[in-house]
């Protein structure tokens, strides 16, 4: 009798391990296949059931819980959500996430596991920790001056500090508000639908994922690449530059806006935007050399995220001598963000070190311990810095007695460049105004900001001059924010 009762409880204990053993391999093993089946309703249930942790900018946050009662029970807020929409993006119930709110979805989510003193303990018991926060590097006065510069004109606006890299201004418009993308009920589908068909495309971050011909303003890195390769050593020597310019192999012939370009030094042509002048020493650099500082500067870069990803800027690397001369001049299949030009600007004002742009300064926990920081680092040496100094004088010429007058700011050292890109069917589109420049304050020994601005809808001539009068003033004010909090 004793022999069957062991049996028996060996029998009980093996069906015991056998269980222990199923849910471990259904709670460890598969539980991700289970969480991210869409018919399991749990996680997502779950997800909405605490408050999301919040986006900081500056000493407080931009965006909010509210509880809706519903079965999601807590829905996204936002303050000031048009302003800080390309940085925020929007977390809805029915359309997932975006931008930062997607980047970052762990921290804010309560999943990241850094948030956890005992990770291996989360996983065991399926349990979620308190949404973390998201400190942001931007500066909420120069975001505020960006986007009313930018009013209601199409346009994009990326301010970076240049020794660190920190995004300190980042808005596209026209813009809209994320708040109309959370909860689920009716209204949320028809936001969705309206804003995906708006033809101004509201929902489009023009400065970080939508690319222009740069125009002009590419004429900075054309300039590099020409002093770096030692085609020009002296800026204030004749170039031998004919005015037209033919471009090689081409009937086309080049022309330029302002007078006095032909045989013009590298400083005039830089300073009045002399196109026939930079086509030109595009082309005598090479196309190889040319690229290669293009991609020093970025360009070319499709692995760059701030945290959230960046569409790549580009410069061809398969063109023909006539190309590489339209190339020069920020035309032909030349274009980039406003970010990208930025950080370009960027480059002028740190001896020619491109430092990484970033747009988390820090997660913290939901009571605000720090779980992570960014760290700073340089992401190229576009240039030597002795070519990065005479770009500066270069740059501060234009903006003391060239294109740039209007980005002139009283107490502060300024360098910029205006440029005119021309797009559509032989170029009759609108041209987009740009603008880029850095500005140091004259008590300060280190450049505080670099700006890029670039608006679509400009109202001016069709020449260089459009950026100087209509993406300047946008750009002098993000400055004067920055220098003067």
């Amino acid at each position: 009798m004793a022999r069957y009762i062991r049996h028996a409880a060996l029998f009980c204990a093996l069906l015991l391990l056998a269980l222990l053993v199923n849910a471990t391999r259904v709670q460890i093993v598969r539980g991700g296949s289970y969480d991210e089946n869409p018919a399991n309703r749990r996680s997502t249930i779950a997800r909405y059931g605490q408050p999301r942790g919040n986006i900081l900018v500056g000493d407080g946050p931009i965006t909010g819980s509210r509880d809706s009662g519903q079965r999601f029970r807590f829905e996204r807020t936002y303050r000031d959500g048009p302003l800080y929409a390309p940085v925020t993006g929007f977390s809805s119930q029915v359309y997932g996430t975006a931008f930062l709110e997607a980047a970052a979805d762990g921290v804010l989510a309560g999943t990241d596991p850094l948030l956890s003193p005992l990770p291996l303990w989360n996983d065991l018991t399926r349990g979620r920790n308190p949404g973390g926060n998201v400190v942001t590097t931007l500066d909420p006065v120069a975001q505020r001056a960006a986007y009313a510069g930018l009013g209601s004109r199409r346009g994009a606006v990326a301010a970076i500090e240049p020794s660190t890299g920190r995004v300190l201004a980042l808005v596209s418009t026209p813009s809209y508000d994320p708040a109309e993308l959370s909860g689920t009920d009716a209204s949320v589908a028809r936001a969705w639908a309206r804003l995906n068909s708006a033809p101004d495309k509201p929902m489009l971050n023009r400065a970080v994922r939508q690319t222009y011909p740069p125009g002009s303003t590419f004429k900075v890195v054309t300039a590099a690449a020409a002093l770096d390769a030692g085609v020009v050593r002296d800026v204030d020597e004749p170039t031998r530059s004919p005015d037209p310019y033919r471009l090689p192999g081409s009937s086309v012939r080049l022309t330029n806006e302002v007078e006095g370009c032909e045989g013009a030094s590298l400083r005039y042509a830089f300073q009045w935007s002399c196109n026939t002048v930079f086509a030109k020493l595009g082309v005598a650099v090479g196309a190889g050399a040319m690229q290669g500082t293009a991609s020093g500067f970025g360009f070319n870069d499709r692995e760059l995220r701030i945290p959230f990803r960046v569409s790549p800027s580009t410069f061809d690397t398969r063109v023909d001598e006539a190309q590489l001369a339209l190339s020069s001049i920020g035309q032909y299949n030349t274009r980039a963000t406003p970010l990208q030009m930025a950080m370009v600007a960027a480059a002028v004002a740190n001896n020619g070190a491109v430092r990484t742009p970033h747009l988390v300064e820090r997660t913290t926990t939901g009571d605000g311990s720090t779980v992570a920081t960014t760290g700073q680092r340089t992401l190229h040496q576009a240039m030597n810095p002795a070519t990065a100094m005479r770009l500066r004088e270069l740059m501060t010429d234009v903006v003391e007695e060239g294109t740039g007058t209007n980005a002139a700011i009283p107490g502060a050292t300024v360098g910029g460049k205006s440029g005119t890109a021309q797009h559509g069917i032989h170029n009759s589109g609108t041209p987009y105004a740009w603008f880029i420049s850095w500005a140091q304050s004259d008590r300060s020994l280190e450049t505080a900001v670099a700006v890029a601005v670039v608006v679509e809808d400009a109202e001016a001539d069709r020449g260089d001059i459009s950026g100087g009068g209509d993406a300047a003033p946008i750009a002098r004010a993000v400055m004067e924010a920055v220098l003067d909090p």
